[in-house]
């Protein structure tokens, strides 16, 4: 079931709203208020955002004061900020035949 989670070790966030700044995850202590768990979020475009407004962050995985945060809803797989990569790497696993 998708839900509102820590980018790194997928315990779920339990409360409305966003997170502050300072907000960490209860179990892993990681940031919250961290690109890697936000909706505009993609590796693909530049400054790997899509809020084309917001403000060019270096350190993805690090709280940051992002006016356009917004806390993605999905489920939760380990190395989920790298999913595409790894989609991509699977496939060509069994393309070779590994």
């Amino acid at each position: 079931m998708p839900n509102r989670h820590c980018h790194q070790c997928g315990t779920p966030y339990p409360l409305s709203g966003t997170p502050g700044r300072s907000e960490t995850c209860d179990r892993c202590r990681a940031d919250l208020h961290v690109c890697l768990n936000c909706v505009h979020y993609e590796p693909r475009v530049a400054h790997q955002c899509r809020e084309r407004r917001a403000e060019p962050v270096a350190e993805k995985g690090a709280a940051n004061f992002c006016e356009f945060f917004e806390f993605a809803v999905r489920d939760w797989k380990p190395g989920a900020a790298n999913a595409r990569e790894a989609d991509a790497r699977d496939r060509l696993k069994r393309l070779l035949g590994d």
